[in-house]
């Protein structure tokens, strides 16, 4: 495998949706030799435009340096097959939508085509690494290393090892991510929908069930976690924030005081784990009601807020 501290890695990134878009930004904003695949031709060529616009959104923003983007950009490549993508890479994301059988098909197909040694990561939200690299070649090089989106603002990125994932492989993405500016944290086992994607549908379920059942309009649930429980994640997650909450007396003072009301909410949280075809009519009309169509306009604003919240971040840990 090769040494993350010794020269960039050569990246391919096999799918070019909107997460392959993100990872391929990444590395131009740093100046790494990246290509990408799409079985789309379409959709292939339109990345480059797409990519190059977000990398340079973000200079605009203050999240990397011009002449570094734009070198960067030189270096990006469309293949025209998966050799050519993925012959020579150190590191190869696969990054195509979240389907089991598909997944599994370009993992063993990367195989035949990708050099000894090289890296493979799914980003799959919550798919098992384990079944994803089932009929991968070396599956001690495969392991899952899933983005938030838009990968290049959002830092934090799940690592969740396989059955048969060697420790060098993780250690080795996980130094790569870092370099790319990104905080990578490790699953020490697998689970469905990882960490982030069980943490976030419990949250939507219940922001969802509170627009269906009419307590609230959809801008003011969104106000309501956005202004409210996570502006206090942000700065110190859930665990820290109880510890905290009850001052010196810590998580101990604040389970005492606060876990009996929390259970009766617990008890009274939503249940259900399916949306009829009515709901999804109706949650979709109030979210598109509630914010029309601009969906351009609304990206860059929420773009600028994320970019800005990121530099207070970095700005209070460095003081």
């Amino acid at each position: 495998m090769t040494s993350p501290r010794s020269v960039p890695p050569k990246v391919a990134i096999v799918g070019a949706g909107s997460i392959g878009r993100g990872w391929a930004t990444l590395c131009v904003s740093v100046g790494w030799e990246c290509r990408f695949l799409d079985t789309d031709t379409r959709a292939a060529d339109q990345a480059v435009g797409e990519i190059a616009r977000r990398a340079r959104a973000l200079v605009a923003l203050g999240r990397a340096p011009a002449e570094t983007v734009e070198a960067g950009l030189r270096l990006l490549r469309p293949g025209r097959s998966l050799l050519q993508a993925c012959g020579d890479a150190d590191w190869v994301i696969e990054s195509v939508p979240e389907d089991l059988h598909a997944k599994q098909r370009v993992f063993e197909n990367i195989g035949q085509v990708a050099r000894p040694g090289a890296i493979v990561t799914s980003s799959s939200s919550g798919l098992s690494i384990t079944e994803i690299a089932a009929h991968a070649r070396d599956q001690q090089c495969c392991l899952v290393a899933h983005p938030l989106n838009p990968p290049e603002l959002i830092p934090l990125v799940e690592l969740v090892p396989g059955k048969f994932t060697a420790p060098p492989a993780v250690e080795s993405v996980r130094e790569w991510l870092r370099t790319l500016g990104r905080i990578p944290i490790v699953l020490k086992r697998e689970v469905p929908g990882n960490a982030v994607g069980r943490i976030a549908a419990a949250v939507w379920r219940e922001c969802i069930d509170l627009v269906l059942s009419g307590v609230m309009d959809v801008d003011d649930i969104d106000r309501a976690v956005s202004l409210g429980p996570s502006l206090g994640w942000a700065a110190a997650g859930p665990h820290l924030t109880y510890h905290l909450g009850a001052g010196d007396g810590g998580v101990k003072e604040f389970l005492e005081q606060l876990l009996v009301p929390f259970e009766a909410w617990w008890g009274s949280l939503a249940q259900w784990t399916k949306l009829e075809p009515e709901q999804v009519q109706a949650l979709t009309s109030q979210i598109e009601r509630a914010y029309g169509a601009n969906i351009g306009s609304i990206r860059e604003a929420r773009d600028r807020r994320l970019a800005a919240i990121l530099q207070a971040l970095e700005r209070a840990r460095k003081a």
